[in-house]
């Protein structure tokens, strides 16, 4: 019943074409990111098989490591196809407002994962400190990490451009995640010159930096999806929505702002105060004009709610 009043609020406000225009929109949307994600995740795969080859090989815990870490990437590259899957759903009865936490949900499944990864590489660093193994690495080994430190800029700068252009949480989350790659990337190569050099002790404490990469990658993930989730406040400043507000002709006064959501589902509900003696159909269209006044002024606003209350019950 809600979606069906919904869709007919819709079709007498913005005409009967509003809802498909809205839907190919959605579904455009949602394709570009899918795009991206496949894209990304042949690369990863691409790098994280090489790394664990060769560290697998070379008996070098750190190489593995590394490329296990890669390899996250694209196990949450999967998971944010799953995401996109879900979220690109059309609202319906039982989601009037939509599928699109179900991308910040499964952003913080990537956050989980890299948790799991990062305990069993703790493991293995560890355990290697008791049982010591001497890595035999070559030439090889550079040629290795320099060519996935490559492709991994690559990867990073085209999913995050992509990531903030599109407003996505999965892309966005997943270029953070492949940032840290690069980082852990880097010490490896240090340590495969320490190594060389006759320090073989050196392997499982490159192995223990890269998991506290891998640890704020995902401390950084699961804060963010958690405040989306827990319904943080996204416009911190009130003060911009009270300017568009008051600027609208017949408000006196607004108050009791609130907004949640991601950046590009923004809901907005506040009170508004009006002269008494309005007449209902003014009011309502004081409140559709606030509406559209916070949607031009801000992007990624979907809803604004106006609670609309007579000036005179707040004394002076």
């Amino acid at each position: 019943m809600v979606a069906e009043v919904a869709q007919i609020l819709c079709k007498a406000k913005f005409g009967p074409n509003f809802l498909s225009s809205m839907s190919k929109k959605t579904s455009e949307h949602y394709a570009k990111i899918r795009f991206v994600l496949i894209v990304v995740l042949l690369l990863n795969w691409a790098v994280a098989l090489a790394k664990i080859f060769y560290g697998l090989w070379s008996r070098s815990a750190s190489i593995t490591a590394d490329g296990f870490h890669s390899l996250s990437d694209g196990i949450s590259n999967l998971m944010g196809l799953i995401g996109i899957a879900v979220a690109s759903q059309p609202r319906d009865k039982d989601h009037p407002y939509g599928h699109k936490k179900y991308e910040t949900l499964f952003s913080l499944g990537i956050g989980v994962l890299l948790l799991f990864v990062c305990f069993n590489l703790i493991k293995d660093a560890v355990g290697r400190f008791y049982h010591p193994i001497i890595p035999q690495l070559d030439d090889r080994a550079f040629i290795v990490m320099f060519v996935t430190i490559i492709v991994n800029l690559v990867v990073m700068n085209f999913e995050y451009n992509h990531g903030k252009i599109l407003k996505s949480d999965i892309l966005v989350s997943d270029s953070i995640h492949t940032k840290a790659d690069i980082f852990t990337s880097f010490s490896v190569i240090v340590a495969i010159i320490v190594m060389k050099m006759g320090y073989p002790i050196i392997d499982p404490i490159v192995t223990l930096l890269i998991s506290c990469f891998i640890a704020y990658s995902a401390y950084e993930i699961i804060k963010q999806s958690s405040e989306v989730l827990c319904d943080t406040v996204v416009i911190v400043n009130v003060k911009d929505i009270e300017k568009i507000v008051l600027s609208v002709k017949g408000v006196e006064s607004c108050h009791r702002i609130r907004s949640r959501g991601r950046s590009d589902d923004i809901y907005i509900d506040l009170h508004v105060l009006v002269n008494s003696k309005m007449t209902l159909e003014d009011a309502h269209k004081i409140s559709h004009d606030i509406e559209d006044a916070i949607q031009k002024a801000i992007p990624g606003v979907t809803e604004v709610i106006a609670h609309m209350e007579p000036k005179e019950i707040f004394p002076k």
